[in-house]
């Protein structure tokens, strides 16, 4: 622990200062320059910080802004929050025959997946509904129409963490494509599928395999999408390596209504309904008629899946959520901030530099100090919702997107980390605990172009903040 005993007995007279020299020798290894990058070491105990620098320094956070939204969602709706899904209908019903529309109302659920949806309809069905001879109506109104119209990020806007919110949000708008290689006539072939397969999203493939290991398998291979009326076709070309076992690339080739409508007819027919109407959008009035509601798992798994998995557009959707419930309607990410840090003042937590933009971190424009998440940090540690925060975020050599760091030795399990990156951004925070069961919290945010190599600095203080060496 001598290390720790240092930075204790006169690190404090110093801190805002210089960092540790260890600490600015890995930065000049990694050519960083020690004012890219913010740091902060502090016990969750109350205690003052035993490293400090640049903390007050409003620096992008990439995605690990979600530990803001996630926070502000658990005191803002408890962690029991459930979002519910209904569905409605218009006309009379005779002997299983809908003569009317049936209309599906969102509220914005982040986790409603293909199995749930075709329990939903299988409700619907209960409820003695097999024929729809009208049309499928979607109720999207909870939501501010720009919402789903953001510009994306990058250059790769059909990638599935670009996609927008949608009131009515299915599976993550997320096809899955499966690849791999299989020997046909003795020759390696490869083959792609669909995860789940919508008749509507037609596949070109035209890749080829090439010799070598699976590391790279992304680097020759490209896709192309064109949008029709009925569909998208998805074209594959390439190469992938033949040791290649299988492999996913998530894309959001459909909008979000047309995901909704495709896997409706799909999911309507396999449980035995019929259905040849139309794709309408309107709201539900109070002249329809109630069927069934669906209420989805409590926002505490929810904020698991979000924070160890890094997933924008549901981090997206619970900041429109805390919007909704502060009265915002419709929702939108203006009203979503102004609702989100109205529930920070509340906690004592006043950051005037913090910028957001969609809570999700998945952002040029969104700001905090590292010093600002070291004390939200600390605060939710002294708050109820602790247990259901800490047990969402990546485990150290675990699970996540941690598990494959400090996976060897006896660091790992010992932190509850959320990660973050851009191009540009490189960040770390959350929980460590050291080996006489100390715990700290942990913030390491670089913003510069060599960001990435930050990661071997963050490596280093984890090791020694948990081994003492």
């Amino acid at each position: 622990m001598r290390w720790l005993l240092i930075l204790c007995g006169c690190w404090v007279t110093v801190a805002h200062a210089v960092l540790p020299t260890n600490l600015q020798e890995a930065l000049n290894k990694a050519q960083l320059p020690a004012d890219s990058v913010a740091v902060v070491v502090q016990p969750v105990d109350g205690g003052g910080p035993i490293i400090s620098h640049h903390a007050a320094k409003a620096m992008n956070p990439a995605s690990v802004m979600k530990l803001v939204t996630t926070y502000a969602a658990l005191e803002a709706l408890t962690s029991a929050y459930r979002w519910k899904t209904e569905v409605y209908r218009n006309g009379t019903l005779n002997q299983g025959v809908l003569d009317g529309d049936l209309i599906i109302k969102g509220y914005g659920d982040p986790a409603l997946n293909i199995t749930e949806f075709w329990r939903l309809l299988q409700q619907v069905q209960q409820q003695g509904i097999r024929q729809v001879k009208g049309n499928l109506v979607l109720d999207l109104s909870v939501y501010a129409p720009e919402v789903s119209q953001r510009p994306v990020l990058d250059d790769e806007p059909w990638r599935a963490y670009n996609a927008n919110p949608s009131a009515l949000l299915l599976n993550g708008r997320n096809t899955s494509f499966r690849f791999s290689v299989a020997n046909a006539g003795n020759k390696p072939a490869v083959q792609i599928s669909q995860e789940f397969e919508l008749p509507q999203i037609r596949v070109i493939n035209t890749m080829q395999t090439r010799k070598g290991a699976c590391n790279d398998w992304r680097g020759d291979l490209h896709y192309s999408i064109t949008p029709q009326a009925d569909g998208v076709t998805v074209a594959f070309s390439g190469t992938l390596p033949d040791q290649c076992d299988e492999r996913y690339l998530e894309l959001s080739v459909l909008s979000d209504t047309q995901y909704v409508f495709f896997s409706f007819k799909k999911l309507w027919a396999q449980l035995g309904g019929q259905f040849n109407g139309q794709l309408v959008l309107a709201p539900a009035t109070d002249a329809n008629t109630l069927v069934t509601t669906w209420l989805s798992p409590p926002l505490d798994s929810v904020v698991r899946d979000i924070n160890k998995w890094s997933n924008n557009v549901m981090a997206r959707q619970l900041l429109l959520t805390i919007a909704l419930e502060a009265g915002f309607t419709p929702a939108d990410e203006a009203g979503a901030v102004l609702a989100l840090k109205q529930v920070l003042r509340q906690r004592g937590l006043q950051f005037p530099e913090l910028v957001l933009e969609n809570g999700s971190g998945l952002s040029r424009i969104e700001r905090v100090s590292a010093e600002h998440l070291a004390q939200l940090l600390v605060t939710a540690y002294q708050r109820p919702v602790m247990p259901v925060l800490m047990a969402s975020m990546p485990i150290l050599g675990l699970d996540g997107t941690t598990k494959k760091r400090l996976a060897e030795g006896s660091s790992k399990g010992m932190a509850y980390l959320k990660t973050g990156s851009l191009e540009g951004v490189s960040s770390i925070a959350g929980y460590v605990q050291d080996m006489a069961g100390k715990r700290y919290v942990m913030v390491v945010i670089a913003n510069h172009a060599r960001a990435s190599a930050v990661r071997a600095v963050q490596d280093a203080l984890l090791k020694q903040l948990i081994e003492g060496r």
